[in-house]
């Protein structure tokens, strides 16, 4: 079990770095609210997250 949550948390942190550098701060603040939402379960705040997610990737289709 803890070599489960060992690899977790460093995939955890792999996304987060790989997210802040592609997409900077507010790639930062989408994946902040996005996974905000799902922990407390309030679905606005995850939808915003999702959609400033989104926005950003699709931001070079544009």
């Amino acid at each position: 079990m803890p070599v489960l949550a060992l690899v977790s948390a460093v995939l955890v942190v792999t996304v987060e770095q790989l997210v802040q550098w592609k997409y900077g701060a507010a790639g930062i603040l989408g994946l902040l609210l996005l996974t905000t939402g799902i922990r407390s379960n309030r679905p606005g705040v995850s939808s915003a997250g999702a959609v400033l997610l989104a926005l950003l990737v699709a931001r070079p289709a544009l």
